[in-house]
């Protein structure tokens, strides 16, 4: 049976001709400065960044979207679509990538610069697509800890409550 592939430029793409070429075109450098992976900027190479980039999820779907939206210059996915991770997303049909993207150190900093700016300005209450907002969200106490330190906190104070003066570490 033929399955209809949906329309996405990273549809049988593999990860390593992926990332060849994004490097040939923009460069480790400003790979780097894009995507804040340090794989990109201590020694790099194109073996050592796909185990990287294999072995961690979010780092190659943040690569995938640089491809997506930097590289290609596809439309930005909608509400609905920014859920999926980015090889699951598909296209209108017709939609055909656009010339990549110039980008300099300079213009990645402005647009970071700007990026900081708004969040500065309105984006800390923002609510993201696919995401719950966090307004008025204040978690209690206990669930602020992990489970190693929610442990010792209730030991500390089952210790301290109980009267056991013998100990030395305590609370006083």
């Amino acid at each position: 049976m033929i399955e209809l592939q949906q329309n996405n430029p990273l549809h049988g793409l593999k990860l390593e001709v992926l990332l060849t070429e994004v490097v040939d075109f923009y460069g480790w450098p400003i790979l780097y400065a894009a995507l804040k992976l340090q794989c990109f900027k201590t020694n790099p190479s194109i073996e050592s960044s796909v185990k990287f980039l294999k072995k961690t999820e979010w780092a190659r779907e943040k690569l995938e979207n640089f491809y997506l939206y930097r590289f290609k210059r596809m439309p930005r996915p909608t509400a609905a679509q920014y859920v999926l991770k980015p090889r699951e997303r598909g296209f209108m049909d017709g939609v055909i990538p656009k010339p990549a993207l110039p980008l300099t150190l300079e213009k990645i900093a402005e647009m970071q610069a700007k990026a900081e700016a708004d969040y500065q300005a309105n984006g800390r209450n923002k609510v993201y697509p696919g995401k719950q907002s966090r307004q008025g969200h204040k978690p209690n106490a206990g669930a602020s800890r992990s489970g190693a330190g929610r442990q010792r906190a209730e030991r500390q104070d089952s210790s301290a409550s109980s009267g056991n003066d013998n100990n030395p570490w305590g609370r006083h």
